[in-house]
């Protein structure tokens, strides 16, 4: 997706936060308050990638290289999200492969992290190659309640 596609990311990025908001490290009123702009400015500083289905986007998922000498062979799968109507369709699959397919380009190994009860997902980066390396106690707090980590990992090389 390029900046020109703001308005549509916005938009499913906005619902991700909405529906599932419990998976992700930002909330939906953080973003929600952000302006168009903030999103070009986002698209333009990472490289995300849509699925389709001709007009309509299905789900997005994320990748940003690691900054720093030392930390730049490695990249972070970030923001994945699949539309519930689009889910076991194989667009989840799709979206892992291509932002694999574009890491391996690009750095030595891809990591990420998802919630321990997301286990549709942590099945699908499992297939994927990704491996469990560890958790996070407590990574995330909403409404009161924690939610742990699982750090996964993919080497590329």
């Amino acid at each position: 997706m390029s900046p020109a596609d703001a308005e549509e990311f916005r938009q499913i990025r906005l619902e991700s936060l909405q529906r599932n908001p419990e998976a992700y490290g930002a909330t939906f009123e953080q973003e929600a308050a952000q302006s168009l702009a903030w999103f070009e400015e986002r698209l333009s500083k990472a490289d995300v990638f849509g699925a389709y289905r001709g007009d309509e986007l299905l789900g997005i998922a994320g990748f940003v290289m690691q900054e720093g000498a030392k930390h730049n062979h490695k990249g972070v799968l970030w923001g994945m999200y699949v539309r519930p109507a689009a889910r076991n369709s194989g667009v989840g699959r799709a979206l892992v492969e291509r932002v694999v397919e574009h890491a391996a380009k690009r750095v030595e190994l891809i990591q990420l992290c998802v919630i321990t009860a997301n286990d549709a997902a942590r099945r699908l980066y499992l297939r994927h190659g990704f491996v469990e390396y560890g958790l996070e106690k407590n990574a995330l707090k909403h409404n009161g309640r924690y939610y742990d980590d699982v750090l996964m990992a993919k080497p590329l090389t």
